[in-house]
């Protein structure tokens, strides 16, 4: 099945999606960052190459047209991470309602990262995987001690900043993980070649744990 547009019904909301299963039978979900949406160039990269190794993806915007315009303004949404957790959750729940036999991994950047590993406590086996771009895992709080999907960190070599929060993150996880610096690479990872780093990590963490399942 080729990529196509989805909506995704979560009670009260629609959430609106690009679903490609791909023929591998597994699923990587994406949670993007604060201010981003399903469009976001980099996962959209991170997502093709995933995408040419046999896998399906499933991008999403986290808010609706209406809360992303009030959230310009009020920046209200951007780090509720329960809210975007659990909307990932449901969105997880949905897909698994339609294909059943997939495995499931989650792709998170930025805050997206904390909703990806909060998701993974709460749906437990079905994650079989995650990987964390430029994340801010940390702000998973204590759901980190329930993940039990192995989790790999990549973090920019110059994101000074958050490589400390990072390593906080990632001494608290009770999973197999991994954390890997990527040399010249700032937060959005825009220097020549480090992207690709990042996809090519990425891609074979997930064909690894998701593929051998």
């Amino acid at each position: 099945m080729r990529k196509r547009e989805v909506t995704i019904p979560l009670r009260e909301i629609n959430l609106e999606g690009e679903l490609d299963l791909g023929e591998s039978g597994s699923l990587v979900i994406f949670a993007h960052g604060s201010g981003s949406s399903r469009h976001s160039p980099r996962n959209q990269f991170v997502a093709r190459t995933l995408r040419e190794a046999g896998m399906g993806t499933l991008l999403f915007d986290l808010l609706t047209a209406e809360e992303e315009v009030a959230e310009e303004r009020t920046a209200h949404l951007r780090f509720n991470i329960p809210l975007l957790a659990e909307r990932l959750v449901r969105a997880t729940r949905w897909v698994l309602d339609e294909e059943r036999e997939l495995r499931i991994g989650y792709f998170g950047a930025s805050t997206g990262a904390a909703a990806a590993l909060v998701a993974a406590a709460q749906v437990g086996d079905a994650a079989g995987a995650v990987v964390s771009r430029g994340g801010r895992p940390d702000l998973a709080g204590d759901a980190l001690e329930q993940v039990t999907a192995p989790t790999l960190l990549i973090v920019g070599g110059d994101d000074r900043a958050v490589i400390p929060l990072n390593e906080e993150a990632y001494g608290r996880l009770r999973c197999e993980k991994e954390m890997r610096i990527v040399s010249g690479a700032s937060h959005l990872f825009e220097e020549s070649g480090t992207l690709e780093t990042v996809a090519v990590l990425a891609a074979k963490w997930f064909a690894f744990h998701l593929e051998q399942a």
